[in-house]
């Protein structure tokens, strides 16, 4: 047994099959990529990077299987070029406008503003270094808790990145069937659709021209998904964080990640990318897919397969 169990954890860095598949998805996927979503340097990159990660090492390997979930979510969001979602259905502009001003709104004397719009008025530049960011820890947090879960609990670890992947699922169904435009939009372009609208930093920018740098400016020049500002990820995924944080029992990563979870809430409103509504809607959405997941998809057949894909670690 002991010598069967060696056999099948050995590390066999080249078989015909693992090369076989490896090409033949890299082949498919850059193909894909240059005829249907246009082509970007961005798109080597992952390739190359998951190729470096299979093939290099026995660890990368298994670091390989461990983020991807990540892999599939940026395939997933980047897909959304192909068929954007103001195809399906009409982009709501005005109406979520003018639902945020009447729960939300601020009495100024210009009259009635968004939270953003108030923002705004009221903004400093010690604030508009400071909630981008927090905005730039959106993805590396839980990439970096990924990783300790790696080490540490395998088992948490694929279900913190299950309900990852289930949570960007849940968030597709819903931009298709409630295509929205964030504040930003309304500010530059008001309340008429403009069909292939570029994305925009919108006030990250801020955070660009006072480091001098364009990591904002690179990030969301790239951003082919204008109209999908309900949920709000970026809300969202702090929340998978502060919620695994506790289930593990780790008290001061726990309140850290709620500090986190509160920064990011706060810096997408006033960078002027979501609304209120957005943001709420976005931990509602977290909230349903660990729940989903763990009560519902764990007391099936699912279990099983993520027993399987653990052994993968």
């Amino acid at each position: 047994m002991t010598t069967d169990i060696r056999h099948k954890n050995s590390f066999q860095r080249f078989t015909t099959k693992n090369v076989l598949v490896a090409s033949i998805v890299s082949i498919a996927y850059l193909s894909l990529a240059y005829f249907f979503i246009g082509w970007r340097p961005d798109h080597l990159h992952l390739c190359l990077a998951s190729l470096i990660a299979y093939f290099a090492l026995p660890i990368s390997r298994k670091i390989f299987w461990a983020f991807l979930f990540f892999i599939i979510y940026w395939l997933i969001y980047d897909s959304l070029r192909v068929y954007p979602n103001y195809m399906v259905n009409p982009v709501n502009i005005e109406s979520l406008y003018n639902l945020e001003k009447s729960i939300f709104g601020f009495q100024s004397p210009e009259g009635l503003l968004t939270p953003n719009e108030y923002a705004k008025a009221n903004s400093t530049q010690f604030l508009d270094v400071l909630a981008p960011s927090f905005y730039l820890t959106w993805v590396p947090l839980p990439m970096l808790f990924v990783m300790y879960l790696f080490f540490t609990d395998k088992t948490t670890m694929a279900k913190f990145t299950s309900a990852f992947l289930l949570i960007n699922i849940v968030g597709l169904i819903i931009y298709y069937l409630y295509p929205a435009a964030p504040p930003w939009y309304v500010e530059k372009h008001g309340f008429e659709f403009i069909e292939g609208t570029p994305g925009s930093a919108a006030r990250l920018l801020r955070f660009d021209e006072f480091w001098g740098v364009d990591i904002f400016k690179n990030m969301y020049e790239k951003n082919g998904n204008v109209f999908a500002a309900i949920p709000s990820l970026h809300s969202a995924f702090p929340v998978l964080l502060v919620y695994y944080g506790i289930q593990k029992h780790l008290v001061a990563a726990s309140i850290f990640f709620l500090f986190i979870m509160l920064g990011i809430w706060f810096a997408a409103v006033y960078t002027n990318h979501h609304y209120i509504i957005d943001v709420f809607l976005g931990g509602l959405t977290a909230l349903f897919s660990i729940l989903l997941l763990e009560k519902v998809l764990l007391k099936t057949k699912i279990k099983d397969w993520l027993a399987n894909y653990i052994a993968l670690l």
